[in-house]
Formats: structure tokens, sequence, C-alpha cells
């Protein structure tokens, strides 16, 4: 089920649209395509072209990489805070990940020509991309060392929590099912460590439904690596403001 939009959606709800300066939003925004993205709905698969961008305002987006037995784990998220189809930017045709939406909602999507026209022009588009790109690296790294030495309760805690950075409200529309499915653990383990954290009071869960109680005490439950992803995010990406994108005066 698709998450609820209000009237007021705006590509601005996007942080690295809101950005970018008035002239380079004025450039592109003609050319800024709003779309729904579904639960479930596959934006990328792996080695095929990208023609498009993706900029999500209200949903968020999984990427994972597949193994050859077919099992497969999710690698980095991508909502509000980002675009999809960095790898457009760094010049590559494809990507070896696939991109489904695991929270639906809206966003905003910008032909790849487009986006590379600007991208080339090397001024304040290019330095948030870049900078985007490095705080996105710092995601995927921190996540799988997350996933490797950290317990299923404090993967659960960061995952949570940055769902929570990217919806208006405290509710997500998840399955056990598919979160065991973003984390690449068994589905009995997110059931037993779901029960913890409820019992504790910090989440409400019925089925399909994840209420988050006590975001503080999520944020006690949870491993360092969610601060440092935010923390490299909010350095990076500063109040969602264009004023550190800009190259500096050489004059």
């Amino acid at each position: 089920m698709a998450a609820m939009i209000s009237v007021l959606d705006t590509p601005r709800q996007n942080h690295l649209l809101a950005a970018l300066p008035p002239e380079i939003f004025a450039r592109i925004a003609p050319h800024l395509e709003r779309v729904s993205m579904p639960l479930g709905e596959v934006l990328y698969e792996t080695g095929c072209p990208l023609q498009y961008v993706y900029f999500p305002t209200s949903a968020i987006v999984s990427i994972h990489y597949i193994l050859e037995n077919g099992s497969a784990t999710e690698i980095s998220g991508v909502g509000n805070e980002g675009v999809l189809g960095i790898s457009l930017l760094m010049g590559g045709k494809t990507t070896t990940g696939l991109a489904t939406v695991h929270t639906g909602g809206y966003g905003y999507r910008l032909k790849g020509r487009f986006m590379m026209e600007e991208f080339n022009r090397a001024g304040p588009m290019m330095h948030l991309m870049l900078l985007y790109i490095q705080a996105f690296i710092t995601q995927i790294s921190q996540t799988a060392v997350c996933n490797r030495y950290h317990s299923i309760e404090q993967q659960l805690c960061r995952w949570l929590l940055m769902c929570l950075d990217r919806l208006p409200s405290n509710e997500l529309t998840m399955t056990q099912e598919l979160i065991s499915g973003m984390l690449g653990v068994r589905r009995e383990g997110i059931t037993e460590t779901a029960g913890k954290l409820q019992r504790a009071g910090l989440i409400s869960y019925r089925r399909g439904h994840i209420t988050v109680l006590d975001r503080d005490g999520l944020a006690n439950h949870a491993c360092e690596c969610y601060e440092v992803v935010r923390k490299e995010f909010h350095r990076l990406i500063k109040n969602g403001t264009a004023v550190n994108f800009l190259p500096p005066n050489e004059n």
C-alpha cells in the first residue's frame, strides 16, 4: 500500500532538490516528473541500462545485491535524503544492484540526459552529487560492518531509525518477512526481536504495521552504525542548504 501523501507534495520535499540553488532547480524543474512508487515496484534491475534518476519524496527504495543462489540482502536505502541512480553520474550505464520500493509513496524522476547536462556543468549540481555519493558510500560501508558484527536487535533498531528519518510519522507499513529479507536474516529472528522490542515498550507491532513508541529508547538499543551514517549525511548535506556545495571563490 502506498503511503499517504499531502496535496502539497513538491520536488523540494527531497532534500537534495531542496539544496539546489534556485537557478539550478529552475533549469531542471520542467523536466521533473512526479511518479507513484508503489510497494514492491522494481525501479532498476541488475545489468539494465539506467534511463532515469529518481528523487524520492515519500517513498523509500531498497537496493539489494542478489547472489547466484537467489539469496539477497539490502546494501543501502534511499529516501527523501537522496537520489537513486548514482551509477549514471559515475560513468556507468548499469548497476549491479536491484532497486525495489519497500515503503510505498511518491517521488520525482529525471531523464538521465537532463541530469548529466547539469552535472557536466561542473557547478553546484556536481558538488552536491559528489558529496551525496560520499555519504552514500558511508552508508554502504557501515551496513556491511553492521551485518557482520552486530546483533539482529541492533540491526533492526538501526534499520527502523533510518526508515523513520525518511518518513513524516512514526508508523511503518512493513511485514516481518520483508524486514528479514532486507537484513538478510531468518524471519524467526525478526519475530523474536520485534517481540522483545514490543515488550520493552519501544514499538507496537501488529500484522504489517510497526509504530515506534519510544524513539530515544530505540536509539539506545541500536549500534553506533546509525549515528555514523546520520552524522555523515548531516555533515555533508547540512540542513538542506546549498551553501556548502558551491565551489570556493578563487578570486
